[in-house]
């Protein structure tokens, strides 16, 4: 892997053309790539493919990365790859975005609007996140989700605005792989009938035991236990 300063350093080349920076820095993080299309697999898409998706994500990422951000590159291009890659799923009609993701995606742009109106500038990432409950990586995951209008790394339309970007900051840590599992969990568990779904919250979310949520639900401890295992066989297929 590359220090950052010469990843930065690669990055600058590369937006001047020079396709042998692009280069490097694709070889250089081939580990990153890995760590993200993995989570796909299974999907009805070919490896070389996911790949290849990574890659164009990646080289995304790549142009649109701005070090004004305050954030690492590989913390930025994360959710640049990751989206490229689901929106080829769903476009596809392999992966479908969740109703209630859509919804908060709307609910988050009439937020950013509102926001914008009263303050003269767009929300940051960790405003977003406070005022919805989520990880910021969870805010730019549901902005891409549904092809939002309003762009996480739009300048702001005010003229004396000079930070602004939605995408002020971002966590520096490279926690990939648990930004990415914790997104396709969040998922998995929206896609869940009511009743598996209440069941998963009681137990892992609350700290229930069997025998309080089979009183919660209704049902014998038995039959929580084997809905749970059912669910978790179902989780282990989908997220490997």
């Amino acid at each position: 892997m590359l220090c950052e300063e010469e990843t930065l350093c690669c990055i600058r080349l590369a937006k001047q053309g020079d396709n042998a920076a692009k280069e490097k820095l694709l070889s250089n993080n081939t580990s990153l790539l890995k760590s993200i299309l993995k989570r796909y697999l299974g999907k009805g898409v070919e490896y070389d493919d996911l790949y290849s998706l990574a890659c164009m994500g990646f080289l995304k990422a790549i142009a649109g990365f701005d070090e004004r951000f305050g954030v690492r590159f590989s913390t930025y291009a994360v959710p640049m790859i990751a989206g490229e890659i689901k929106r080829f799923l769903r476009d596809d009609g392999s992966v479908k975005v969740s109703r209630s993701m859509k919804k908060t995606a709307r609910e988050m742009n009439r937020y950013i609007e509102e926001f914008n109106a009263q303050n003269a500038r767009q929300p940051t990432v960790k405003e977003l996140a406070a005022a919805f409950s989520l990880d910021e990586s969870e805010v730019v995951f549901t902005l891409g989700s549904n092809r939002m209008p309003v762009s996480i790394y739009e300048q702001s339309d005010y003229k004396d605005e000079k930070s602004a970007t939605l995408l002020e900051k971002l966590p520096a840590k490279d926690d990939q792989d648990d930004m990415i599992e914790r997104m396709l969990l969040k998922q998995a568990i929206e896609q869940l009938p009511e009743r598996e779904r209440k069941i998963v919250i009681l137990r892992y979310f609350r700290d229930m035991t069997q025998s309080e949520v089979a009183r919660a639900i209704g049902v014998s401890q038995v039959q929580i236990s084997r809905i749970e295992s059912k669910i978790m066989e179902k989780f282990k297929k989908e997220l490997g």
